[in-house]
């Protein structure tokens, strides 16, 4: 181990590995050859990753699957998931096919708005406050015209400024909260670009605002920065057919199916632990399309989950209902996406996937990507409900325990082969793996 480093970005990339390998790890001369080792052979490929972020040493690869036959709005697409965990791709293609010959899935976009905010405190009369607002608002928007021009001229940009007292939770604390419409970007940075002006505007208008008094003038600001909480920027995905025809898992009535499917849901529904566990399985199929498409899944990841406690408690993000002896099946889910700017002119990768999604607008990604988290839950509550998740999790991890246990491509045949009548744990993988090696 070593003491602080000083000047560790300033070291060319061989040096930042040797010192890693060095300091920090058992078999220096392994590390840098396995660092190396997942290094691209393309030089100018390597490079441009390189400088995606910082106190670059290699690259770190997850897998990228597709999940096909997905109709949606009697569009096929084929959905390109990059995800780590077994059976996401497989339970997507599995309800993919499921709902392919009963009408495939509807989406409908509910709204497209971003957020940002203006965090500031002001010591004063909050009347007055709101006065100066008002005869401010006009400046706050003519002001940032140099950033929004050419956003406006696309049919974007500012939709509204509204001054909020948050005063009676927070001392002397206001914001102003600021809606947009980005189009086709996910929008951060043309946000805080337009908030950071805001608040500019905000402090030397108040200054000069001549009913304020010396205390009132000094409007503090805290910080600009956009949200990614985007309670107006949601999209609806559903599935419905008759009753009869959920006629696929043997051993299950499609009345006890239907019925099964919408306790299970409203379980979710009423029960935080199960609703967290439920919504994690929708976010596998939401966050590997998401990851694809070079978006920023933490920030989906975290407005998603904020919706799903918007009413005070934390609930499913899927709704289930049979009406009319037809069954429903829907999710609403706020997704601020972009199909251009950021990774998806820069990532090779990003680009391949935009290009299989037949080169969707962010409204077009927003549906697509919602149908993947309904997808995926949909196959999850079906296993749950019939045989049970762990059946078609386990043979789906097979391979990776198989590979942990240092099997060759002989005996994985052998052992995928005799776990297909034999039950999947992974005690009952590494007893069988022993038995065919004692063999």
């Amino acid at each position: 181990m070593s003491g602080p480093v000083q000047g560790f970005s300033k070291l060319s990339k061989e040096e930042k590995i040797q010192w890693v390998a060095k300091h920090y790890t058992y078999d220096p001369e392994q590390t840098t050859a396995l660092l190396k080792k997942y290094w691209n052979e393309d030089a100018q490929l390597q490079k441009l990753h390189d400088e995606f972020i910082e106190n670059t040493i290699t690259n770190f690869y997850l897998p990228l699957g597709v999940a096909p036959n997905f109709l949606i709005n009697d569009k096929l697409y084929t959905l390109p998931m990059a995800i780590e965990e077994s059976s996401v791709v497989a339970a997507a293609s599995k309800s993919a096919k499921f709902w392919l010959n009963r009408g495939g899935f509807r989406t409908r976009v509910l709204g497209t708005e971003k957020v940002g905010q203006v965090h500031f405190l002001f010591r004063g009369d909050h009347h007055k406050l709101a006065a100066f607002f008002k005869s401010i608002k006009s400046r706050l928007i003519s002001e940032v015209s140099p950033i929004t021009k050419n956003m406006e001229k696309r049919g974007g940009g500012i939709t509204d400024i509204e001054l909020r007292n948050k005063s009676q939770e927070l001392q002397d604390y206001y914001q102003l909260h600021c809606t947009f419409e980005t189009l086709d970007a996910m929008g951060a940075n043309f946000i805080n670009s337009c908030l950071e002006q805001f608040s500019k505007t905000l402090r030397e208008a108040a200054q000069e605002y001549e009913s304020f008094s010396p205390e009132e003038k000094n409007i503090e600001v805290v910080m600009s920065i956009l949200s990614n909480y985007v309670p107006n920027c949601v999209v609806r995905a559903e599935v419905s057919c008759p009753v009869s025809d959920l006629n696929e898992d043997d051993g299950v009535a499609p009345e006890t199916f239907a019925e099964k499917i919408i306790q299970a849901v409203k379980i979710a529904e009423i029960e935080p632990f199960r609703a967290v566990t439920h919504n994690k399985g929708i976010m596998n199929g939401i966050d590997s399309v998401v990851l694809a498409t070079g978006n920023d899944f933490r920030a989906i990841e975290a407005g998603i989950h904020a919706y799903a406690a918007k009413d005070g408690q934390y609930r499913s993000l899927t709704h289930a209902r049979v009406e009319n002896g037809m069954f429903h099946f829907w999710i609403d889910v706020p997704l601020a996406l972009g199909t251009v700017g950021g990774l998806t002119s820069l990532h090779p990768l990003v680009k391949l996937a935009l290009e299989i999604l037949h080169q969707p607008k962010a409204e077009d990604l927003m549906q697509i990507v919602a149908v993947a988290g309904l997808a995926q839950n949909f196959a999850a509550l079906r296993s749950l409900v019939t045989t049970g998740i762990q059946q078609g999790h386990m043979k789906m991890h097979l391979l990776n325990i198989l590979n942990q246990l240092g099997a060759t491509e002989e005996e994985k045949v052998k052992m995928v082969d005799y776990f297909k009548t034999h039950t999947a744990t992974h005690n009952a993988v590494v007893e069988a793996f022993r038995k065919l090696r004692a063999n």
